[in-house]
């Protein structure tokens, strides 16, 4: 992990050197230019804008690794990957005689001047509340043909962040619970309501959460219906979860993947221990993994590695 030196905000905004950026970015472009041109890159010609999506996404989740990882070096590496993409898909357009990246440029910057009046024009905004109001005002002028406030939320989107980004979107006209900690019950509600589905008679089993008990199977859900019915119900739970997240300002994408980095971490750890004392997965006790997974979080709350 990298050592940073305190932020001072009365640096911020200083503009790049003109010329090494126009220089290093105009090279860019030669090499992406050259690598769809006829005597280029078999495989850079024959991409489309949709082949190449996969590889656009890949590199965003690359960009979100380095940066939790807090490697400068790994940070550039990805946002070069990304503006890589960014480029590609420009000039995969250009030869399409679609649109370029001039065209791009333009575009975004128009949008950020027309979505910040309060920086390029009269308006005036105090809070980031503010800005947010000047931003949906500008976005709505914008995208007047649109049907639904909900119109534009992308349908490849995670699902957890975009329930988060449906709820907000309604939220703004006021839709709404009017107390945050209403959520809550909503959430017992929904629960309530799974393990009518799940369980005989509705009644959750009271079982502590333990390792010291023979493992009882797991038993499919045959009547298709009931299964429906299930995923409908845990789906509600899952967006109540992603409600009170935004409400409490928590992005639930990144709780999750957080949670995942988390989870692999000390799993991983369970797998090397046990290999130091000549043991491993597939052989070990569910009691033997547990210990060691407590062993590694204790370690980790310690700063220990």
């Amino acid at each position: 992990m990298s050592e940073s030196a305190p932020l001072d905000p009365s640096s911020f905004g200083v503009l790049p050197d003109a010329a090494a950026n126009s220089a290093a970015f105009l090279r860019l472009c030669e090499v992406i230019a050259k690598l769809r041109s006829p005597d280029g890159c078999p495989w850079d010609r024959k991409q489309t804008l949709a082949s190449i999506k996969p590889y656009t996404l890949e590199e965003t989740y690359e960009l979100l690794e380095a940066i939790d990882s807090d490697d400068n070096a790994a940070i550039a590496e990805e946002l070069g990957d990304v503006l890589l993409q960014v480029v590609l898909d420009a000039q995969i357009a250009k030869d399409e005689r679609r649109f370029d990246l001039v065209d791009v440029i333009h575009g975004i910057t128009n949008k950020m001047i027309a979505r910040h009046p309060h920086v390029f024009g009269d308006a005036v905004a105090k809070t980031a509340e503010d800005v947010s109001q000047h931003w949906d005002k500008a976005k709505r002028e914008e995208k007047k043909d649109r049907e639904s406030i909900l119109d534009g939320l992308p349908v490849d989107m995670p699902s957890l962040a975009r329930a988060a980004r449906i709820a907000k979107k309604a939220a703004r006209v006021g839709y709404d619970f009017p107390h945050r900690a209403m959520l809550f019950d909503k959430l017992r509600e929904e629960i309530a309501e799974l393990g009518e589905e799940l369980f005989p008679g509705g009644t959750i089993p009271e079982i502590p959460a333990s390792v010291d008990m023979q493992p009882v199977p797991d038993e499919e859900v045959e009547d298709a219906a009931r299964f429906q019915r299930i995923e409908s119900e845990l789906g509600d739970v899952l967006f109540v979860i992603a409600n009170i997240a935004r409400r409490w300002g928590v992005n639930p994408e990144e709780a999750l993947r957080r949670s995942n980095s988390k989870f692999e971490r000390r799993f991983r750890y369970i797998e090397t221990r046990l290999k130091e004392q000549g043991s491993d997965i597939h052989s070990a006790t569910l009691q033997q993994m547990e210990d060691i997974y407590q062993e590694g979080k204790r370690r980790e709350k310690a700063g220990e590695r």
